[in-house]
């Protein structure tokens, strides 16, 4: 994840926090921001194809939204199992970049002016810009989450 994002310019600096950012009101208390700060990875599989959706840690993902942005007849959330597979990471540990798949961030999500994203592992996270995250996910941006 860091080599990914230094390659693009921007060097990632991550916190550990010992209590664990496993879930983003975990990650929330821990940093000691507002939930909707927090970036959450959430993969899914559209068409069985692996692709990984960024929205804020205050929003949920609207299936039948994701469906229309990504031109698919069927999506579903990705099991454990298969997110691991196809990132090489554990839920709660996902990054938002750096894993090979596709990535759609919710335009809700680049209000912010700072948030806060998984870095690898569940107790782990580095803040950042949502244009930066934007860019150096290489993401796709649409309204997908409610």
């Amino acid at each position: 994840m860091r080599d990914h994002a230094a390659a693009r310019g921007l060097d990632i600096r991550t916190l550990r926090f010992p209590v664990g950012t496993h879930t983003a009101v975990d990650a929330a208390r821990a940093i000691g921001c507002e939930v909707g700060r927090i970036v959450k990875s959430l993969v899914f599989e559209a068409d069985g194809a692996t692709i990984v959706v960024l929205c804020s840690g205050a929003d949920r993902i609207d299936e039948a939204l994701l469906r229309a942005a990504v031109g698919a007849a069927h999506v579903r959330r990705a099991t454990a199992d298969e997110a691991r597979r196809a990132t090489g990471y554990v839920i709660g540990g996902v990054p938002p970049f750096g894993h090979g798949c596709p990535v759609l961030v919710d335009q809700r999500l680049l209000a912010f002016d700072l948030v806060w994203a998984a870095a690898g592992l569940p107790d782990t996270v580095f803040a950042i810009a949502p244009a930066d995250l934007e860019r150096v996910s290489g993401a796709r941006t649409a309204a997908v989450a409610r």
